[in-house]
């Protein structure tokens, strides 16, 4: 099984200008918990999520209008291809310890995202780790355990290597 068959394929994106009243009213009004951020010219340069949202509310203390997408965003951004296999998506998201990977075309513009809880809810339990078209139980968890490991922050609020 390849990304493409469970990425979800209408995703919001927003800009790195917008202010972080845009995401987060997307957030809210399609239920999810990242959005994208695009140049101008179509391509992801960073992603958002609503952590990211509340921990640039609460530093900034000012409401989300005046507060930039730019300044909030995680600028480094994993991502995957629709073709690559769900195995790839989960070893992305292991070794960078994010729940949520966009999705890019080779010219690196958003078609899709993939979800930690995309991948659970097509595991089989009783699969083995290199059984094709399902996610196995075994990795799932590896998964989840992986990116739920805390990361050591400095006292500016800045992660440790």
């Amino acid at each position: 099984m390849r990304v493409q068959d469970l990425m979800t394929q209408d995703v919001k994106t927003c800009g790195p200008d917008d202010p972080l009243s845009t995401p987060a009213g997307l957030m809210n009004a399609h239920d999810c918990g990242s959005v994208p951020v695009v140049g101008s010219d179509g391509r992801i340069i960073g992603m958002l999520t609503d952590r990211d949202i509340c921990m640039a509310a609460l530093r900034h203390a000012v409401p989300l209008e005046g507060i930039r997408v730019a300044e909030a965003m995680a600028r480094q951004v994993c991502s995957v291809r629709p073709d690559d296999t769900l195995e790839t998506a989960a070893g992305m998201m292991r070794r960078h310890q994010v729940r949520r990977l966009p999705v890019v075309d080779p010219a690196g513009r958003v078609v899709g995202l993939l979800s930690l809880g995309d991948l659970a809810r097509r595991t089989d339990p009783g699969a083995v780790d290199d059984r094709a078209g399902e996610v196995a139980a075994r990795e799932l968890a590896a998964t989840l355990g992986a990116v739920s490991q805390p990361r050591r922050i400095r006292r500016d609020g800045t992660e440790a290597a």
